[in-house]
């Protein structure tokens, strides 16, 4: 999910370790359960996101912007302490003295589209986004992936098109106040309409921090 321009009730899961005793003696097995010490490196999470397909997109609808005037950033599946549903954050703003046509988090589930500005965005100038009820549909193939947002009376769809390999990505607080990890297949095409009409979008370089303005968000989870 949110790449910029440019992964929580606590979990914790108990493993158990099976201890297998043969007799030298006998045909009988003995099963023994022995719960595991919980790993010295565990920490933490007081907020959590995760999400599947997702398709990402951050960009300037025009060349001599100082920064991105567009965030399309969906994805089929997002899941939350408070539920599940098709999510993301939606921005455009074609004039950067007026304000956004559309903006804010959008959900098909309102619960969960509340949820992502104080717990995940807070401090962030996402904290107090609208939520926006939207219809978000998500396609996707072996080389490509699509979306398609109606919300506010509009429409986006995003293509992104000659997928890269899937990448295992890491990234730790810094830019945005989450630590993101997550499966990332970065795109050679990239094509945007809105209402109908394609959009020429510029998409910034890879950031070696931040990570890529356009890619496919196999899967991933964000956490603070």
């Amino acid at each position: 999910m949110l790449s910029s321009s440019s992964s929580n009730p606590a979990l914790k899961i108990a493993l158990v370790s099976f201890t297998v005793v043969a007799s030298l003696t006998a045909a009988d097995v003995v099963l023994q359960t022995q719960p595991s010490q919980p790993s010295q490196s565990a920490i933490a999470v007081k907020a959590w996101m995760s999400w599947d397909g997702g398709v990402d997109l951050v960009g300037m609808t025009k060349p001599g912007l100082t920064a991105p005037n567009l965030i399309l950033h969906v994805a089929r599946q997002v899941h939350t302490p408070v539920g599940s549903a098709a999510s993301g954050i939606v921005m455009y703003q074609p004039e950067p003295s007026a304000p956004p046509v559309v903006f804010g988090f959008v959900s098909e589930n309102p619960q969960v589209g509340a949820y992502f500005g104080p717990m995940i965005f807070a401090g962030t100038p996402f904290e107090k986004a609208p939520v926006l009820p939207a219809t978000i549909t998500i396609e996707t193939a072996a080389d490509h992936a699509s979306s398609r947002i109606a919300v506010a009376g509009h429409v986006f769809t995003v293509r992104l098109a000659g997928l890269a390999p899937a990448t295992l990505v890491g990234r730790e607080p810094g830019p945005w106040p989450f630590a993101q990890r997550g499966v990332e297949a970065v795109p050679n095409d990239v094509t945007v309409t809105f209402d109908g009409a394609q959009l020429t979008v510029i998409v910034p370089p890879v950031d070696p921090v931040r990570g890529p303005s356009a890619v496919f968000a196999v899967t991933g989870i964000y956490t603070r």
